[in-house]
């Protein structure tokens, strides 16, 4: 009997989903890292998926990401500490901070995209055309009925 999680054994939609999707992940920071952001891990993922680029308070941030304030006022620290983000009083009320990107940050998140763009278009290149354009038709489709 093959040693898999019970979700990969039976082939869900979620584990269809999340293998392709943890294999590019591996590869985006493999060659973030080539690209000079050896720091960036995939935990940050939840500060860069959910700081808007104007910046934003940590509880918001907390709750976009859907983790404890704790939590996220961890990866803070360390994205702050190596320089990807800066803490500034909140121009809309002095007691409270805001997290902004710092432009180390904000080229982290370009090269992100690009890296990612360019898997993209790798993987197009190994597919039957237009399987790709189809693939993110139904995943859209799939995102507007889940």
């Amino acid at each position: 009997m093959a040693s898999a999680p019970f979700p990969d054994l039976a082939e869900t939609l979620g584990s269809l989903l999340r293998r392709p999707y943890a294999r590019l992940q591996a590869r985006l920071y493999e060659r973030l890292a080539a690209e000079g952001f050896p720091e960036i891990r995939s935990a940050h993922s939840a500060v860069f998926r959910h700081l808007p680029t104007e910046g934003g308070r940590l509880t918001d941030l907390a709750t976009a990401a859907g983790m404890t304030k704790q939590s996220m006022a961890y990866l803070v620290e360390s994205l702050t500490d190596h320089g990807y983000l800066r803490i500034q009083a909140d121009p809309a009320d002095g007691r409270a901070k805001r997290v902004v990107f710092t432009a180390k940050g904000r080229r982290c998140i370009q090269a992100a995209l690009r890296i990612s763009q360019e898997m993209e278009h790798e993987a197009a290149a190994k597919m039957p055309k237009g399987s790709l354009a189809e693939l993110r038709r139904l995943l859209g489709d799939l995102n507007e009925i889940v």
